[in-house]
């Protein structure tokens, strides 16, 4: 019905193992195609079961092609299948698939095709081949000017992603501005654009300090608003010090060499997941088990 070539092609086709390759042509009287179907209905069971866990790893990929740039985070469960080959090529392919698209919702992007299948039964298939819970988090595409130039780093191998549009500059000057995005954590490019509530939760926050240092209403108002300002000079980044240079703000910095910043997007892997703390022993033995 079937020969030890066939089950050695549908191994390499779905990467399952000998025995299950086996099974599914036993299941699927020899047919390739339907057993592949079997594998993936497997693996799809297989990937269901992995729901459950946290995948807080992963790496974020940068890349631009003429006027347009997109940043992609893929998560994993574990550092060591972040940096796996098929892993990274998987997010390698996506990240060019979104590139060359014009997705723009997470629905669109999932049901881009890849190599023939689905973003999201890739994912399905990839994780049940490697064998732990794979994510695709989030992505974001930016657009800019013929007279734009776009700044980008990745930080820690992927770990961190900062991409940012300056215009007027060169792109030495935009890569600095997409260090300083990488390293000191901007919440927005400028204070306007920074949450209303995150200012308003701090206002709150400092005003209660502030009276409880015993101070009186209307000086508690003039020194929340003392503190508000230096709040915006931490988190905004046009009024950040520059990292390379403490006595400018990057604003300041950018402005010396021409030209403004436009726009500003940061990726931390894993940011705002609660990670699961667990022992050693208690990783293997989950592995062992499931």
């Amino acid at each position: 019905m079937f020969s030890a070539k066939d089950v050695k092609e549908l191994r390499e086709k779905t990467g399952a193992g000998m025995l299950d390759c086996k099974k599914a042509l036993e299941a699927c009287e020899g047919s390739q195609d339907k057993a592949v179907d079997w594998l993936r209905e497997k693996g799809i069971a297989k990937a269901a079961k992995k729901e459950s866990r946290i995948a807080a790893e992963g790496i974020c990929v940068i890349k631009t092609k003429d006027n347009k740039a997109v940043i992609v985070e893929v998560n994993s469960e574990t550092d060591f299948v972040a940096k796996n080959k098929e892993f990274t090529d998987f997010v390698d392919n996506l990240t060019d698939a979104i590139l060359n698209s014009d997705v723009k919702t997470m629905d669109e992007a999932m049901n881009l095709e890849l190599n023939g299948e689905t973003v999201s039964s890739a994912i399905v298939a990839l994780t049940a081949k490697i064998g732990e819970k794979l994510s695709f988090r989030r992505f974001e595409v930016i657009e800019k000017q013929d007279d734009e130039v776009f700044g980008d780093y990745l930080h820690l191998g992927g770990k961190i992603g900062s991409l940012v549009v300056c215009k007027g500059v060169s792109t030495e000057v935009a890569r600095d501005v997409a260090m300083q995005t990488a390293a000191m954590a901007p919440l927005a490019l400028s204070r306007d654009l920074v949450d209303k509530d995150v200012v308003a939760h701090e206002e709150k926050i400092i005003k209660e300090q502030v009276l409880a240092e015993g101070k009186p209403e209307n000086i508690a108002e003039k020194m929340v608003q003392g503190r508000i300002n230096k709040f915006f000079k931490e988190v905004c980044l046009e009024e950040q010090q520059f990292v390379k240079d403490s006595g400018l703000s990057v604003k300041d910095y950018v402005k010396n060499n021409g030209g403004t910043i436009e726009k500003m997007i940061r990726f931390a892997v894993g940011e705002g997941i609660e990670k699961k703390e667990e022992d050693f022993a208690s990783e293997v033995m989950n592995q062992i088990n499931g």
